[in-house]
C-alpha cells in the first residue's frame, strides 16, 4: 500500500526510518530532485561503488537501478541494502545474461572479459574486471592482455577503443536513453545555443560523440563545469544530472541537449517509495555468497585500479 503524505510530513518520516534503521541514502545523479536532495550521497556508478566501502551504517537505501543495488550488496555483505523501487532495472543490463556471455568467452577463449558495471551480478561474477564510464580506459589499459572483451555497452567500448592500442571486441548492448539522442538533436540544440559547450555520455552513439567538445561520466561532466570558465552549457546524458548541476553552478546555466534523454527506470523512484521501501524493509537485495564472492573479485580488480 502506498504512502499518503504530504512532501514535507514523507521528508520527516524518512529521517526518522533513517535514525530507526541506522541507515543511509545513496542516489544517483538521474534521480528525481526531490530524490537527490534527500540523499546522504549522491554520485555515478564509480562514486556510489567507492561509498558503498566505507560506510558507517547497518542499512543502505539504494535510489537507482537494480544493478547499483546489487554492486552495494556485492561490496558490503555485512550490511542491508534496499532497493528503493523494485522495479526499478537496467535495459541494458538485461541485454545480456550468463549463456550470452559463456557463448562470446567460447569465441573468444584468449580474451580479458571486462564488464561495465551497468550489468548483473551474475554477468560480473562471470567477468574478469569491471569498469564504469569514468574510468573504463584506465581499466583496459590496467589489464595484462591486449585483447577485450567488453560487455555489454558496444557504444561505452567503442568509444575506448578509439583511445587504445588494444584489440576491443564489442557485445551488442547498449543505453537505451542515451542511444536515443541523435546528431540531429545535438546539431538543433547547438543551433538554438551556439555558444554553448556540448558534453555528452560514452555512452552516446559515436556521431553524438564527434559533436561534442568532451565525451565524460556524470561526475567528469560535474568536475568538468565546475572548472570551465564557460555559462552555458548542452548536456547530453540523463536529464536528472541537469538538475545537480544547476543546484551547484548557479553562475551558469544548463540545458538537456534533448526531451529524449529521460530514463523511465530512474524516475521511478520517488519519496513515497523510498518511504514505503524503509518502513516496510521492502527489495532487499540478496546474492548468493558464491556469486557475491566472483562478482567482488571483478569490482575489487576496478576500485585497485581506479
Amino acid at each position: 500500500m502506498a504512502m499518503v503524505l504530504s512532501e514535507g510530513k514523507l521528508w520527516l518520516r524518512i529521517i526518522e526510518l533513517k535514525k530507526e534503521l541506522d541507515a543511509v541514502i545513496m542516489a544517483h545523479n538521474y534521480q528525481r530532485p526531490e530524490v537527490q536532495d534527500i540523499a546522504d550521497v549522491t554520485g555515478d556508478s564509480l562514486e556510489l561503488a567507492r561509498e558503498a566501502t566505507q560506510l558507517d551504517a547497518r542499512v543502505v537505501v539504494l535510489c537507482g537501478v537494480r544493478f547499483m543495488a546489487e554492486s552495494a550488496a556485492i561490496l558490503n555483505p555485512s550490511r542491508t541494502v534496499l532497493l528503493s523501487e523494485g522495479t526499478a532495472g537496467c535495459p541494458m543490463a538485461d541485454m545480456i545474461n550468463i549463456d550470452n556471455l559463456r557463448q562470446w568467452k567460447s569465441r573468444y577463449p584468449n580474451a580479458t572479459v571486462v564488464c561495465y558495471v551497468n550489468s548483473s551480478a551474475e554477468v560480473k561474477a562471470e567477468s574478469d574486471y569491471c569498469c564504469t564510464s569514468a574510468n573504463a580506459l584506465k581499466v583496459i589499459e590496467a589489464v595484462p592482455n591486449d585483447e577485450i572483451l567488453f560487455i555489454p555497452d558496444r557504444n561505452l567500448g567503442h568509444y575506448v577503443s578509439t583511445k587504445t592500442d588494444k584489440r576491443i571486441i564489442l557485445y551488442p548492448g547498449y543505453c537505451n536513453t542515451h542511444h536515443r539522442l541523435t546528431m540531429k538533436h545535438v546539431m538543433r540544440a547547438k543551433q538554438e545555443y551556439p555558444d554553448a559547450v556540448v558534453l555528452v555520455h560514452p555512452e552516446c552513439r559515436a556521431e553524438v560523440i564527434a559533436l561534442a567538445d568532451a565525451a565524460l561520466s556524470t561526475s567528469q561532466m560535474i568536475q568538468y563545469v565546475k572548472d570551465s570558465s564557460a555559462k552555458t552549457f548542452l548536456i547530453g546524458t540523463e536529464e536528472g544530472l541537469v538538475y545537480g548541476m544547476q543546484k551547484d553552478n548557479k553562475d551558469k546555466t544548463f540545458h538537456a541537449i534533448s526531451k529524449v534523454l529521460i530514463c523511465p527506470d530512474m524516475k521511478k523512484t520517488t519519496l513515497e517509495k523510498i518511504a514505503e521501501t524503509m518502513e516496510f524493509r521492502k527489495n532487499v537485495v540478496v546474492i548468493p555468497e558464491e556469486i557475491r564472492l566472483r562478482a567482488k573479485r571483478a569490482l575489487d580488480r576496478m576500485l585497485a585500479i581506479a
